[in-house]
């Protein structure tokens, strides 16, 4: 009887604390959603926020979950996870998370976490309990969304020049401040739809791990899905007004033209990648379609600079949170 009471108070604590990686998730990550309809004028801050978090929550009804069941089920071996591991895996996703926060780099939840469950997993049980092809698959799109963002945004960026051609600048920016509404809309429905189910793929697995779900089941439980969606909302609606300014300000200067495009081209890869079920980077992908939608206009448009200190950061995520990760498995050893 003791033994159950202590596991059950380890899998609520360990849910309280997924939820909280959800909420500074959704702070964390509001950068990506608002900052460009912040910095062209279109919103100010506090709508902006609001906008936001009302189409992260709507993903809900949206999305099937299968970023969820990638997490949950393809990247380490299910029969491996235990309390210890999750626990990990959060304080080194949490510990990424406030570190590139405090510093306003861009860097990546979702990576983060990944490298929390690798980070833990391999402390445990070493490398042979990681699923390669769910990881491999990851990595593989910490290179394809940034560029797939880079692509789409700067073939919108072009497009958009030749069908506007012979309108004044004038006339083109008061309809782009009207579509981006629709643009910054449909990228905050990608956030929400890809990031809320990385959280909701970690409780599965811990849910599964402990015995109060069965492995067999095709989704997690409704309480689960709900309360990760309201979390990221709700983180959303506080910003992380740091790298807002990082994203919407720092790499390039942004017309509403220009953070259409991006928020369009981010948009598509971000529904591309959540159909096919890949945890891929809100962060990696919005930075590459403002980067292409900057180099359009000539590369100087660009500071190139602070674009290759986001690179470092995206480079160095996963190693580092699976570091944290591996100590915090050592020090929940200790706790319980």
């Amino acid at each position: 009887m003791a033994t159950t009471q202590v596991a059950l108070w380890a899998v609520i604590l360990l849910v309280l604390l997924a939820l909280v990686f959800d909420f500074m998730n959704g702070f964390h990550d509001a950068a990506n959603s608002i900052a460009t309809v912040v910095s062209t004028g279109v919103l100010r801050p506090g709508q902006a926020v609001v906008f936001a978090a009302f189409f992260n929550l709507l993903a809900l009804f949206v999305f099937h979950l299968s970023v969820a069941a990638t997490v949950g089920k393809g990247i380490a071996d299910p029969s491996v996870i235990n309390v210890h591991v999750v626990f990990g895996a959060l304080s080194g996703a949490i510990t990424w998370n406030f570190i590139t926060w405090y510093y306003g780099i861009p860097s990546s939840s979702s990576h983060a976490l990944i490298g929390g469950i690798v980070g833990a997993v391999i402390a445990k049980a070493g490398t042979g309990a990681l699923v390669a092809s769910g990881i491999w698959r990851t990595v593989l799109f910490i290179f394809v969304s940034p560029l797939l963002g880079f692509v789409l945004g700067s073939l919108m960026m072009v497009a958009v020049a030749w069908i506007f051609r012979r309108s004044t600048p004038s006339r083109v920016d008061r309809w782009f401040r009207r579509l981006q509404l629709l643009s910054a809309g449909a990228y905050s429905l990608g956030h929400g739809g890809n990031d809320a189910q990385k959280t909701i793929g970690i409780i599965w697995m811990l849910l599964i791990a402990t015995g109060y779900v069965s492995a067999t089941d095709a989704a997690p439980p409704t309480w689960t899905i709900i309360s990760c969606y309201t979390a990221i909302a709700g983180g959303t609606m506080f910003g992380g007004w740091r790298i807002v300014r990082t994203m919407g300000q720092k790499i390039t200067k942004l017309k509403p033209v220009g953070g259409f495009c991006a928020e369009t081209g981010g948009a598509l890869t971000l529904f591309m990648a959540t159909l096919l079920g890949i945890p891929v980077s809100t962060t990696h992908t919005i930075t590459g379609a403002i980067v292409g939608v900057g180099s359009t206009q000539r590369a100087s448009a660009v500071r190139w600079g602070v674009a290759g200190n986001i690179v470092w950061a995206w480079i160095l995520t996963i190693p580092a949170s699976a570091f944290v990760a591996a100590i915090g498995y050592w020090v929940s050893l200790q706790l319980f």
